[in-house]
């Protein structure tokens, strides 16, 4: 078979995690030197010498560490002159989308050889922090940065605490409860069951944080040590951002990797890819309980890639919370008992989610289950900020039958929004909701996204007997009366 000389393909990737068992008490290194360990790790998977030939680099933004310039520092440490170098935003998304880039690039004929690479020390700056020290780095700014934040807060949710996204995922998790019809209880049972069979993959991998097998009892039921957050997620069922761990990934164009002499069975080639978005805000989702956003990057991905879902062998769907995974399932329309896997890592919450760069993680471990099952199809996905950004790309290491240029996408359309309304009183129906709790288990307050006519608006739960019932019953769809808050200036509370 002729493959299209441009056409994309990973040859070489790397990863590590640095387990504090395996640290001591000075933790893991500095990222720099994270990037270069596992920089020099993908090289030598790949078989060659691709360093000095690296035409792009891109680094994934790190949140540990901020250096005075990352990329030139690691072409230092690298001993490398790359011509296109980029450090990135953040977000869930983030590696995938820097790999289709660079395949988009050497598809078009703009470069040869590109290597992505990210890595966080999270847990080693937590230690460092607890004992009163600062985490020891090199190359520091002279004037911090700001933190590249993509899109401003919105009034309404700063006024009525819209921040954590273990509160904003549990919010879509119950919007699709209450769509299915499904019990609280039942829902919940449903949630832990399927983090048990991605704990059974995590158990199975080395490199996860947590290679731990948990049952669905253990990972559901609130304990001092598992205690509830939001409604209905425990903190079992969350992302882990404090770990150590690096990953990397090369690309090269297939007639560069013929050149080299890097073996077939080496290498695996994006299929078809996407990227698209949702509204930025929550109450701005058109639909509460799926993702437009998601149902285009599979659509696009797929149909590239010219395979359906019953093709796909290996599965990694972005899981930094349950609602993320459930909206692929539906998405793909992949059933709960269906027997494959839903993660290759052992997912966010097990492997541990690095900030911005799991998806490095995800990617590296594809590429060696696809090298160990040739020919076969893997998915990985990805899901950026509050259910915003999505992302899939669809791998094989049998090379694509479209031209190079014909894996390029077009730009994915933007998303409908529902009009968010600040300040409401009166009468609404509740859309969505969960419940906070404090660290002694005891709901402290609860979030209600509430339909008024077109549009939309948040809502505070605060009294007792209502923190209970949302916590016992069915809210979605409830009818609720709105007043404004007595006491906090631009919020509303649900009154009855």
């Amino acid at each position: 078979m002729s493959v299209d000389p441009r056409t994309p393909c990973i040859v070489g990737v790397g990863s590590r995690t640095w387990h504090p068992a395996d640290t001591g008490e000075n933790g893991a290194p500095e990222p720099l030197a994270m990037w270069e360990t596992v920089a020099r790790t993908a090289e030598a998977d790949s078989g060659v010498s691709l360093l000095p030939r690296l035409d792009a680099l891109d680094v994934v933004y790190c949140q540990t560490c901020q250096y005075d310039d990352p990329v030139a520092r690691l072409c230092e440490r690298l001993g490398v002159s790359p011509r296109r170098r980029q450090y990135s935003g953040i977000g869930g998304t983030t590696p995938q989308v820097l790999v289709q880039e660079q395949a988009a690039r050497i598809a078009r004929g703009e470069l040869d050889v590109a290597l992505v690479v990210g890595a966080e020390a999270l847990d080693t700056q937590r230690r460092y922090k607890r004992r009163g020290e600062r985490f020891p780095y090199s190359f520091k700014p002279d004037t911090k940065p700001e933190f590249p934040w993509e899109a401003p807060f919105h009034p309404a949710e700063i006024a009525h605490d819209v921040f954590q996204a273990w509160l904003t995922f549990a919010l879509f998790d119950n919007a699709r409860r209450g769509r299915l019809g499904t019990g609280l209880d039942a829902y919940r049972r449903e949630l832990g069951e399927q983090w048990h069979r991605f704990t059974q993959v995590a158990a199975a991998n080395p490199e996860a944080w947590f290679p731990i097998e948990r049952s669905a009892d253990v990972i559901i039921t609130p304990t001092p040590n598992n205690r509830l957050l939001a409604s209905p997620y425990t903190k079992f069922m969350i992302s882990i951002m404090d770990v150590d761990m690096a990953a990397a990934v090369f690309v090269v164009a297939e007639e560069t990797a013929n050149g080299l002499g890097i073996p077939r069975d080496r290498r695996v080639y994006p299929q078809g890819w996407q990227y698209a978005t949702d509204p930025i805000y929550v109450a701005e989702h058109l639909d509460l309980a799926s993702s437009p956003g998601m149902s285009t990057v599979i659509a696009d991905t797929m149909g590239t890639a010219g395979i359906g879902a019953d093709d796909l062998a290996h599965l990694d769907l972005y899981s930094c919370f349950g609602s993320s995974v459930n909206f692929m399932r539906r998405t793909l329309g992949i059933a709960l008992d269906d027997p494959r896997p839903l993660t290759v890592t052992g997912g966010l919450p097990y492997h541990g989610g690095a900030a911005s760069n799991y998806l490095s993680h995800a990617i590296a471990q594809m590429t060696r289950v696809l090298r160990n099952d040739p020919g076969s199809y893997g998915l990985v996905t990805g899901v950026g900020m509050h259910m915003t950004k999505h992302v899939a790309c669809v791998y094989s290491t049998a090379p694509p039958t479209a031209p190079a240029r014909g894996l390029i996408p077009t730009e994915a359309p933007d998303p409908a929004r529902v009009p968010i309304v600040e300040r409401f009183a009166g009468a609404a129906t509740v859309a969505t909701h969960t419940v906070v709790h404090g660290r002694d288990g005891i709901p402290e307050w609860g979030l209600a996204v509430c339909d008024i006519p077109e549009v939309r608006v948040y809502a505070r739960i605060e009294a007792a007997d209502l923190l209970a019932e949302a916590m016992e019953t069915e809210w979605t769809g409830r009818p609720v009366t709105l007043r404004p808050h007595p006491s906090r200036k631009g919020v509303n509370l649900v009154v009855a």
